[in-house]
């Protein structure tokens, strides 16, 4: 590699990681009466990475496949900080705010592949307990088989009803993994969703499936035409990798959430596990769910106390009706977050999944 090409890499991937770092924690923090607040407290890593970005030279043509997913990554992650800009300068609104975060799943998808090539990135997407974990490092450096890695079905912007998986680059079909199927929220798709568990899935060994809802969001009233096609994309997975069948969660965000309990109710559910977050949920759905699906059912609810779309107190609600039916409950009340995903808890949640 050319010296000015690495002298390039080496003065950008600082302010670029740096700055989803930020978007991240913005995005875990927001809270519509907290906004100036976040706003100030993740500074201006947008400008540091604007001026890098904007000093790189011409490359040689044989790093131009490179160059475009560097590009890319520091051109979405600019772009998510402008949306959020034009909001604290009072031009738009809360939905703006979500649609420029939607730039940041687009950053993360162009910057991934140079994992194997340049160590900060791999580090970058492993959860912060994992990154100095030597074991784990030396499994992600000996290389990624041809059936690990993210893979896409159907699962373009826009499309409805397809799927995105990631395999873990140390994965080998002698041992079997646990299964992590995550719902998006209401106006979300699998493809962006990927990037709330990826971290997770890729330090603790986990394949990761995040589908995209056959409608505008899930079935949550009517006709369900999500669990079929669910079950139609758990076979497809179980197909061609090899999985714990005693470890499947079915997990998710708002509206992922409560298709989860939705789904995962049912007496014909495969899931071992659900792990509804920042969801809502109806009494009746204890009283309609298969009785015996419920008996030491393990699910792991958690809310935060901040959430302004369904208040917390559906949440301890449920934890209760489920109890009292007979299901095996953790509930985790976090006190900062409002209705956003909170990355952290993955870690404890593939942790429990994996007790049994």
């Amino acid at each position: 590699m050319s010296e000015a090409v690495v002298d390039d890499i080496v003065a950008v991937l600082p302010p670029l990681l740096n700055a989803l770092e930020a978007l991240g924690f913005f995005q875990r923090q927001l809270h519509p009466p907290a906004f100036a607040s976040v706003m100030n407290a993740i500074g201006a890593p947008d400008e540091a990475l604007q001026t890098a970005h904007a000093a790189i030279g011409a490359w040689p043509e044989q790093f131009a496949s490179l160059r475009e997913r560097l590009d890319r990554a520091c051109d979405e992650t600019l772009a998510a900080f402008a949306g959020i800009r034009e909001v604290e300068r009072g031009n738009g609104d809360l939905v703006a705010v979500f649609r420029a975060l939607r730039h940041l799943p687009r950053a993360q998808e162009a910057l991934y592949p140079l994992s194997p090539q340049f160590p900060p990135v791999s580090n970058f997407f492993l959860n912060t307990a994992n990154r100095d974990n030597a074991d784990l490092l030396s499994r992600l450096e000996a290389g990624t088989s041809e059936n690990a890695g993210i893979f896409h079905d159907h699962n373009e912007p826009g499309s409805r009803g397809g799927f995105s998986v990631y395999v873990p680059e140390h994965y080998t079909p002698e041992r079997a993994m646990p299964l992590v199927m995550a719902l998006h929220g209401g106006s979300g798709n699998g493809r962006g969703f990927l990037w709330s568990w990826l971290r997770d899935a890729r330090s603790l060994g986990a394949i990761l499936v995040a589908p995209t809802a056959t409608g505008p969001t899930w079935a949550l009233m009517g006709d369900d035409a999500d669990t079929p096609n669910l079950m139609r994309i758990l076979e497809t997975v179980r197909s061609r990798w090899r999985i714990d069948s005693s470890r499947m969660l079915l997990t998710g965000m708002s509206d992922g959430g409560t298709f989860s309990y939705v789904s995962g109710l049912d007496g014909a559910s495969p899931f071992t596990h659900l792990a509804p977050v920042s969801a809502t949920f109806h009494p009746l759905m204890a009283e309609m769910a298969d009785a015996a699906r419920l008996q030491g059912l393990p699910i792991f609810i958690t809310h935060g106390k901040l959430d302004w779309m369904f208040p917390v107190q559906t949440a301890r609600q449920t934890q209760a009706a489920l109890a009292a039916a007979g299901a095996d409950v953790t509930y985790r009340e976090i006190d900062d977050l409002s209705h956003t995903y909170p990355r952290e808890i993955n870690a404890e949640l593939v942790q429990w999944l994996k007790a049994g």
